[in-house]
């Protein structure tokens, strides 16, 4: 019996503003957010992004916490690979680099760090950005916790700054990110120190 085709996958008119909010930020900076120009992009009538987002701090709001959690899926799901293994530092910090260098610089990962910047001048953003680095150290917790690091969740936000820092320098700079874990490296292994 032949099966019927599989439906294709519907993506809301608010998923297809986010995306075009993301996109719009990753390529032309927060200022070019315009309701018209997300509408645009977002194949939307300009009534339905004021419908889902009454106001831009809303919109941006929104679109830093769906990055992040879909960022932190799939960290959470490379951590998941791991379980189990336990490995060593070292083995640890070549994984962190490896994923650090795997983290292709999509115009969505621009625009995270401009609505960092843009949460140290609107205090609406600001809990947000909160909620996303709570949602990093979190992960990183889980991380330091299965290699057996003391004190896992004090060092975990000076990890999530440290990484967070490193991977804008070499957006900046194009360096390569196996800089990363031989600084997370050198983070941890100087916290086992008596």
């Amino acid at each position: 019996m032949d099966q019927p085709p599989a439906d294709p996958v519907v993506v809301s008119a608010r998923d297809r503003i986010l995306s075009a909010v993301l996109e719009v930020i990753g390529t032309d900076g927060i200022p070019a957010v315009t309701n018209r120009r997300i509408a645009a992009e977002a194949k939307v009538s300009l009534g339905s992004v004021t419908y889902h987002f009454a106001t831009q701090p809303d919109m941006l709001r929104a679109a830093l916490l769906r990055f992040v959690e879909q960022l932190t899926t799939r960290l959470t799901a490379e951590t998941a690979r791991y379980a189990g293994l336990v490995p060593d530092l070292s083995e640890a910090a070549a994984l962190v680099s490896e994923v650090a260098a795997s983290l292709a610089f999509t115009s969505e990962q621009v625009a995270s760090f401009e609505l960092y910047l843009q949460a140290g001048r609107d205090t609406y953003l600001r809990e947000s950005a909160a909620e996303c680095f709570a949602a990093y150290d979190a992960l990183t917790i889980t991380v330091l916790t299965a290699l057996g690091v003391p004190d896992a969740q004090r060092l975990a936000p000076a990890i999530v700054g440290m990484i967070t820092g490193l991977q804008l320098r070499r957006l900046a700079t194009g360096e390569p990110g196996q800089q990363v874990g031989e600084a997370l490296a050198l983070l941890v292994a100087g916290t086992a120190r008596p």
